[in-house]
């Protein structure tokens, strides 16, 4: 990952520690040799007082962890394990709603390395990481490892003059530029882990009503109670199976945060990148049609029987825990296609993806353990449970219409990403309108499914949700036609802009904005306007919520409009540039980065200059390039204006 260079250090190896006042980092090196082959390299750092360096495995979504680039790594050399940090700390942080892990006083990481290639004489390391207090400052520092005593070099890439041109065109020289994080914490919010565990939550108690669940929960209980040698074991017997459920839904999230580790963005990448969509869009479509009962998805049956077996041979509490892999593995075709929408889900929320999934697969593992421990608890209620039947497959029918719905908001990030122009906001809007047509017409008994009983009367409930189904599709017939708005659906469907009627703006809400920062800044310096400067996505659910929550008050919307020169930068943009306008961007390390797309030119223009990654980010500027006010990010209507008019009352000032 490139990141903006604020200072580097050469050092070479046994050097001592560097006194530098500019950088709260001191860096020093070292080698042990263990066998002709095998090298220990050893990086340490004295952190000056108050001052703290990010570990490697901070989370994502908060500040940038350290990170370390072996060049030659597969090549001249193997790595062997992975790089070992000394002792870390942790704290939580308000502002990204996260436990950031870093080093406090000194620091000391460490790596093995084999040779492959016996004529290696030096190893070239690069270390990115963030030093912290009021402010943070990123910096990139190259260590060089001599395998031989002798003093070593470093080799530092060549580009071309037209790339240096661009590089340099690419940096821009703010003035107070301390301004942007100043009071952050203050007006920056970020979206609650409790409320992506509520939303687990609520899809584990949908789950508890499949057939695949709902027949268990009395089976299992009566199994408990009966069983045991009293009603205390049972009732204890039974919470440690609840307590199980929890822990292997919260263990299934646990690979993800090992793809995070092995690369920060591997998980974020899938809300921007056209197959990885399109990809979703087939699994949640293959996940409908096993809702509507034309197949049926299920783990291999040996699994669930070796499970059985196991909870039978061993007994105990290893014997529960069996038990309730076992139920995970038979309520697989109910909870599957449920769990694959938690993840989906996940890659659209903002935030780390990793510690996202985890909260949603607890939260779903909460709500399934919830009846077999309140049921062991009170087992009166029993008798109240409904019988099992035909309802149980009308919630079926009805998730798989929602997986469709869910479905589709995959395929638009492709087609927003690609810019195919198939699925317009029109489109979108109108397939979901059939989807809750056919959902109402079903659940009026129209029409049925494969899996569906004897036609019987309709339900009460069945009724309701009937009702709700029809007032939701006449809510999107109203909204297509313009008749009222869809800001419940902010950010679902594509942009108001992205029409297949003529639109006088392809711009938010129909705002003149440029979408290049050298054409909006030479028009803010003829019109003597600030610069609103909007760091966005076509795939980012929070700036469409933004867009047409925020933007579109009637306090916000004319201050947008008059007052600033709209410069909207979309850093997932795939479209390649023009053949001349192509160049490899140098950091001052050395490092070179190769720009071929508009998404690749403005992440990393917004990294260079902002030190951020995230979207929305937005930053006031006058056409001096002084920075207006803080920077700010997903925030509430009432605290974007006074930030719009403080920036305003600090440009006419």
């Amino acid at each position: 990952m490139n990141r903006f260079i604020v200072l580097i250090f050469i050092l070479l190896p046994f050097s001592g520690f560097t006194q530098d006042d500019k950088n709260p980092v001191v860096w020093k090196t070292e080698l042990n040799q263990l066998s002709e082959i095998e090298y220990e390299l050893i990086v340490k750092g004295s952190i000056y007082e108050g001052w703290h360096v990010y570990s490697q495995f901070t989370p994502e979504g908060g500040s940038f962890p350290s990170e370390f680039t072996y060049k030659g790594a597969g090549t001249d050399y193997e790595l062997v394990g992975t790089t070992q940090e000394s002792e870390t700390e942790s704290e939580y942080v308000d502002v990204f709603d996260l436990e950031e892990v870093f080093f406090k006083e000194q620091v000391v990481f460490t790596q093995r390395v084999k040779l492959i290639n016996p004529d290696v004489n030096q190893i070239n390391v690069n270390l990115y990481y963030q030093v912290c207090k009021e402010v943070c400052i990123p910096a990139d520092v190259d260590f060089v490892f001599s395998l031989n005593g002798k003093v070593a070099s470093t080799e530092v890439a060549e580009i071309d003059a037209r790339s240096k041109e661009l590089s340099a065109a690419l940096k821009l020289d703010l003035k107070n530029k301390e301004l942007l994080t100043k009071g952050q914490e203050k007006i920056n919010s970020s979206s609650s882990l409790w409320v992506i565990f509520a939303l687990g939550f609520l899809g584990g108690l949908i789950a508890l009503l499949t057939p695949c669940v709902f027949p268990m929960i009395p089976l299992t209980v009566s199994f408990f109670t009966k069983q045991s040698q009293n009603k205390s074991k049972g009732i204890a017997n039974a919470l440690l199976y609840g307590f199980f459920i929890v822990l292997i839904y919260f263990l299934l999230s646990l690979p993800f945060h090992l793809f995070d580790s092995v690369d920060s963005q591997i998980l974020n990448t899938i809300a921007t990148n056209v197959w990885l969509n399109l990809g979703f869009f087939v699994i949640f479509v293959f996940f409908a049609f096993s809702f509507f009962g034309y197949y049926e998805l299920t783990l291999p049956s040996s699994w669930a029987n070796k499970m059985d077996a196991a909870s039978t041979k061993v007994g105990g509490a290893l014997g529960i825990f069996f038990m309730a892999v076992t139920l995970a593995i038979v309520s697989f075709s109910c909870t599957g296609p449920i769990l694959g929408g938690l993840l989906g889900g996940t890659t659209l929320a903002e935030g780390d993806v990793a510690i996202n999934l985890t909260a949603g697969m607890t939260g779903f593992g909460a709500a399934l353990a919830l009846p077999f421990a309140l049921f062991a608890l009170f087992p009166t209620w029993l008798n109240s449970l409904p019988k099992s039947g035909g309802w149980m497959t009308t919630v079926k029918v009805v998730l798989g219409f929602l997986e469709l719905g869910l479905a589709l908001k995959f395929l638009s990030n492709a087609d927003l990403v690609g810019h195919w122009g198939i699925l317009k906001r029109e489109i979108f809007i109108g397939i979901w309108i059939v989807l809750g047509l056919l959902m109402t017409l079903y659940l009026c008994g129209v029409f049925r499914f494969p899996h569906d009983g004897p036609k019987q009367k309709l339900s009460l409930g069945r009724k309701l949700t009937g009702f709700f189904s029809a007032v939701f599709t006449l809510y999107l017939i109203l909204g297509i036609t313009n008749l009222t708005n869809l800001k419940l659906l902010s950010g679902f469907p594509p942009p108001e802009f992205y029409s297949i009627f003529e639109q006088e703006s392809d711009c938010p809400l129909g705002i003149d904005c440029f979408k290049d920062f050298e054409s909006g800044l030479a028009y803010a310096k003829q019109s003597n306007k600030p610069i609103l400067l909007d760091f966005t996505g076509w795939a980012c659910v929070n700036c469409r919520k933004m867009e047409e929550n925020v933007w579109s008050e009637p306090d916000i919307y004319p201050i947008l409009k008059e007052d600033y020169v709209l410069i909207s930068l979309y850093v997932d943009d795939r479209e390649a540039l023009p053949d001349n306008q192509q160049f490899d961007f140098q950091y001052a390390s050395g490092r070179v980065k190769r720009i071929e797309n508009i998404a690749q030119k403005w992440g990393t223009f917004q990294d260079v200059n902002f030190n951020a990654v995230s979207q929305p980010f937005y930053v006031l500027l006058s056409p001096e390039l002084e920075v207006l006010n803080t920077s700010i990010q997903n925030t509430d209507a009432d605290t974007y204006r006074n930030w719009l008019l403080e920036g305003l009352k600090n440009f006419r000032e």
